[in-house]
């Protein structure tokens, strides 16, 4: 009887037990390329492909040396580019997508619902559909070799998917906030700087992040819009080290991408909490 007793309970433990493996195996599967990458960048250019063992058998910060003063301009102006980049996407989506959700959860209009739902159909539509007709309108705009192309399309509201996580978070908020602010003779305009603004701090932190993180990271939309050395940012800059034709500098290239993650990572260190907490209290309430 006390065997049979004892029995679940094994069983139990035995199935925690492989929980756990499987788990710790799946976490190394997803670091190892990582580790490969950080081992990488203080490795010989011989010793890379040739080792699995990501670990290095030295420190040897010649390549993060070499890597960052290989390119002209150095990395240093790439940084700044991307840098540069991010910060204005990040204004820009906050400002725009706020107002726009303001609008869509609090104002009545014509037409609302329509538009609202358009919106959200432009979220189910590929990138890659309007890159030509934006690439067109651009050029004839003059935009091409600016920065323009990838800041002012963020001051219009045209990241759907932001607008719907502020609106979603903005309906939590209750009305009798507005109506007892109405009483007290605000208008829309102090209603949204007065009320809802404030309240709505996890979402704007959280559209912040992931906007600094998607812009920061972007390769595609950079190498179509900036041809000119100078303007280039990180992602598109570590191509310069991959020759198809010739040599390729892949000590350099895994030091310089190490080196690409760092701000990504340190935003997302610090932010990590409000991230969470932005996600989690959205759509609470309908």
């Amino acid at each position: 009887m006390t065997t049979l007793q004892h029995a679940p309970a094994a069983r139990r433990r035995t199935r925690r037990w492989l929980t756990h493996l499987a788990l710790i195996a799946g976490t190394l599967v997803m670091v190892y390329p990582l580790l490969w990458m950080v081992g990488g960048s203080f490795k010989d250019e011989s010793d890379i492909f040739s080792q699995l063992n990501p670990f290095p058998s030295s420190l040897d910060p010649r390549n993060y040396i070499a890597g960052w003063t290989a390119t002209d301009p150095t990395f240093t102006r790439f940084y700044v580019n991307s840098t540069l980049i991010a910060v204005l996407a990040v204004a820009g989506n906050v400002i725009a997508c706020t107002l726009t959700a303001y609008a869509f959860a609090r104002l009545e209009f014509r037409g609302k619902k329509v538009f609202f739902a358009i919106m959200l159909g432009s979220i189910m539509l590929p990138a890659h559909a309007l890159l030509i007709p934006q690439y067109v309108l651009f050029f004839h705009l003059g935009w091409v070799n600016t920065y323009l192309p990838l800041v002012v399309p963020k001051f219009l509201a045209t990241d759907a998917f932001f607008i719907f996580l502020m609106v979603q978070f903005i309906r939590t908020i209750p009305r009798t906030l507005d109506e007892a602010a109405m009483i007290d003779g605000c208008g829309k305009v102090r209603i949204f700087s007065r009320i809802i603004l404030p309240l709505t701090g996890p979402v704007l932190i959280t559209t912040a992040i992931f906007t600094f993180i998607w812009t920061y990271n972007d390769f595609f939309s950079q190498l179509i819009y900036l041809s000119y050395p100078s303007s280039e940012t990180v992602p598109v800059a570590l191509r310069r080290f991959v020759d198809a034709t010739g040599d390729s500098s892949y000590g350099q290239l895994l030091a310089m991408s190490v080196l690409s993650l760092v701000p990504t990572f340190i935003v997302f260190l610090l932010a990590q909490r409000r991230i969470v907490e932005g996600i989690a209290t959205t759509g609470l309430k309908g």
